[in-house]
């Protein structure tokens, strides 16, 4: 009874679609729906569950656990994993994005909001995928929506999506590209994961038992010849200095950001003015996400640098503000997926000088490594409310040096899994846009490219 659904362009396009005499399926016909139950989970320490998402976290690049479950007090436990190749779809909040799992999902409890797509041909799973990222799918999706605070999708929602049945050739061709697609952020994790052992390995492992967080005393001179502008004892916790330790007795020497040939600055803040012609806005989370939705534009401005906001394929982006828990001192790599787009003015660029003696791929694991980089990272943030790493914290941020074979062959994997992952965004894209241009021409009639199936009276 949502008054605003039937103004909406979604509701609009399902009538389109539905006029068609034939050609067309309620997307039951292709695949079934499914929930979880809610879930009440019973929360442990890391050493003794299991790790589980919340449905915002799976579009994550690299996900990472915030919660972990008793796997023997969770509910119907094993209908919460999922294998890669499964369609989800957001069914609280922002509803109706989909994505597929993949290598980082496994072995991970996810959560109940969201709904899990199973194709009853698995010819169909390239093209449903495809049709569900669809803007048009997308819309339809969002005008079936309820709720006042927290909008909701049901099962029912998704199983009545009219999907044209497209010939056997198009299935065939999506199927090949989305299983590429998958293939690619596949090796992409795989490509992180090896990078990131690499650099353990190099360094020797080790396992920090104690964090601070029953309290901890440090030295005021220890705060005031750290080479920082601030007194914050959290940069002295220690787990961060039994790290610090740990590099300088198994690593070559250190060298700070400033010293790598690395250009580090953080853009002046800017206005965003809202303008439908404008340039699309990549927020700061966005970064960090795999084939984020781009919906906001703003006006054409300075943005604040010589780059007039935008960034460059290569460049490394850190968040610089919010909670150490969550997103601060994230990095990410900046790719083709995000040139000639504006970027938040909340992340810091680390842009490779010509001919630099530390190639960005070995900073980027130095830096984010989780265990021997990011906790480093997180002890720069200053501030109790939103917490904030400062440029020149993070120039003087001292990078671990390996032997030059040791660092260029991180340095490889770590650029070839960003290379990876851009192709993929890239390529989940083009899926959409193929998508939107078979429906487009559905509705205007023109079938050679589907079956003239009769639908099923279920509207």
């Amino acid at each position: 009874m949502e008054a605003e659904n039937y103004l909406s362009s979604g509701y609009g396009l399902r009538l389109a679609i539905q006029s068609r005499a034939a050609g067309w399926q309620p997307l039951k016909q292709f695949a079934r729906v499914w929930q979880p139950s809610r879930l009440k989970g019973i929360q442990v320490s890391p050493d003794f569950g299991i790790p589980f998402l919340a449905a915002t976290q799976v579009f994550d690049i690299r996900p990472v656990p915030r919660k972990w479950l008793s796997l023997e007090r969770t509910h119907e436990a094993e209908r919460r994993f999922v294998v890669p190749g499964t369609i989800v779809i957001t069914c609280s909040g922002a509803v109706g994005r989909a994505t597929l799992a993949h290598a980082p999902h496994e072995k991970t409890l996810i959560s109940h909001d969201l709904l899990r797509v199973v194709p009853e041909d698995n010819v169909q799973w390239g093209w449903l995928y495809a049709y569900l990222r669809s803007p048009q799918a997308r819309a339809m999706m969002t005008s079936a929506k309820y709720g006042h605070m927290i909008k909701h999708l049901e099962i029912a929602h998704i199983n009545a999506l009219p999907v044209p049945v497209v010939i056997e050739k198009r299935a065939f061709e999506f199927h090949k590209q989305t299983t590429e697609l998958l293939d690619l952020r596949n090796r992409a994790h795989r490509f992180s994961l090896e990078s990131e052992e690499r650099f353990e390995r190099a360094l020797t492992p080790t396992k920090v038992k104690d964090w601070g967080e029953g309290g901890y005393r440090v030295r005021a001179s220890a705060t005031l010849f750290a080479g920082r502008r601030r007194f914050e004892g959290a940069f002295h916790n220690p787990g961060a200095s039994t790290i610090r330790r740990h590099l300088s007795k198994n690593g070559k020497d250190f060298r700070m950001m400033s010293d790598c040939d690395f250009d580090i600055w953080l853009p002046n803040r800017f206005k965003r003015i809202p303008a439908a012609g404008g340039v699309e806005l990549v927020d700061s989370s966005s970064v960090f996400e795999t084939n984020p939705d781009l919906e906001k534009r703003v006006a054409e401005t300075d943005f604040g640098d010589s780059y007039k906001g935008r960034v460059r394929a290569g460049w490394l982006l850190m968040a610089r503000s919010g909670q150490t828990y969550g997103l601060n001192g994230s990095v990410a790599f900046a790719t083709v997926a995000f040139e000639d787009r504006v970027v938040s003015d909340d992340l810091i660029r680390i842009a490779q000088k010509p001919n630099a003696s530390v190639r960005t791929g070995y900073a980027y694991v130095a830096l984010s490594h989780p265990r021997l980089g990011r906790p480093l990272v997180k002890a720069l943030a200053y501030g109790s409310s939103i917490p904030h790493i400062d440029v020149a914290d993070l120039k003087a941020f001292r990078v671990v040096r390996l032997p030059s074979k040791e660092e260029n062959a991180i340095a490889d994997l770590a650029e070839d899994a960003a290379a990876l992952r851009a192709r993929a965004d890239i390529q989940e894209r083009a899926l959409a846009t193929a998508a939107e241009k078979l429906i487009d021409q559905f509705i205007a009639g023109e079938m050679k490219n589907f079956i003239a199936t009769t639908p099923t009276d279920d509207r």
